[in-house]
């Protein structure tokens, strides 16, 4: 007796996109492509990808302009929008979990910069090591960040004590150019 455990599957099979692989995008490409044409609608959710999603119309309502709810789309409106959320539905299946997990290291790493600030009975080293050791794990991940968001999340997130400091640096350094090490800040 054949069982489907006996059968291989293939990647891309008709129930499941193809999985990108390090260094064969070209062929992960082509290979989804064709998983999309075969879907329902193929060449709209295929032209979601390649030219954007759908663009609402908007509706002005007592000066307040929004996007058109989706239960007044058109019918061809709203078959584009249910093609754009399967577009972006069959990429993000066709995407190893290691992405995944990059992404989601990056959204915590940015939410911990902005929600950084002085821990009460910290001294000024211990706060200046906890911030260069975020600004690091931000580096290694290749997280963009401008010389002024560095120096100005770290200047106004200091205790209150050090406000004169504060106050002095921001008068006398270039924000966007100074780094916040404390060679160049004093």
């Amino acid at each position: 007796m054949t069982t489907l455990a006996d059968k291989p599957l293939l990647s891309g099979g008709d129930n499941k996109p193809p999985m990108l692989e390090k260094h064969l995008y070209d062929s992960w490409k082509s290979r989804m492509e064709l998983y999309i044409m075969n879907r329902p609608h193929g060449r709209m959710i295929l032209s979601s990808i390649e030219k954007g999603p759908l663009v609402w119309t908007t509706i002005t309502v007592d000066g307040i302009t929004r996007p058109k709810e989706y239960a007044k789309l058109t019918p061809a409106e709203t078959i584009q929008a249910d093609c754009d959320i399967k577009a972006i539905n069959i990429i993000l299946q066709g995407l190893p979990t290691k992405i995944y997990a990059l992404q989601e290291r990056e959204c915590k790493l940015y939410d911990e910069f902005d929600k950084f600030t002085y821990k009460k009975g910290e001294s000024l080293h211990e706060y200046y090591l906890r911030f260069t050791l975020l600004l690091n794990d931000m580096n290694i991940y290749k997280m963009p960040l401008e010389q002024f968001q560095v120096n100005t999340k770290f200047l106004n997130t200091l205790p209150a004590e050090w406000s004169k400091f504060v106050t002095d640096v921001k008068l006398v350094k270039d924000l966007h150019t100074t780094n916040v090490d404390r060679s160049k800040l004093t």
